[in-house]
């Protein structure tokens, strides 16, 4: 039973770790600022947004793990560029610099 609890507590500190390290701008970067757009195709689902919160929503369009998502959106906001997370029918799932 011990070891149970202990394994969840590290596992939900690990996690809330994750989450505020993928969240949480640098300040060494000038123009990264934390935040990103989610675009299918030419529509732009959300504008501004939270990397954290960006990387959720375009998981859950694609299906695929959160984790890396959270790296492409910081790679995004780091370098100013776009990524594609997915393809769903002819149309991309993309990151881009707000």
């Amino acid at each position: 039973m011990f070891t149970r609890a202990k394994r969840f507590s590290v596992a939900a500190l690990s996690a809330g770790l994750l989450f505020a390290g993928v969240s949480a701008p640098t300040a060494s970067a000038q123009e990264q600022d934390g935040l990103v757009n989610v675009m299918i195709g030419d529509i732009n689902i959300l504008n501004d947004a939270n990397i954290g919160i960006a990387a959720n929503v375009a998981a859950n369009v694609c299906g695929v793990n959160v984790g890396p998502v959270a790296i492409l959106a910081n790679q995004v906001d780091r370098s100013g560029g776009m990524r594609t997370v997915c393809t769903i029918g002819d149309q991309a799932v993309r990151i881009t610099q707000n």
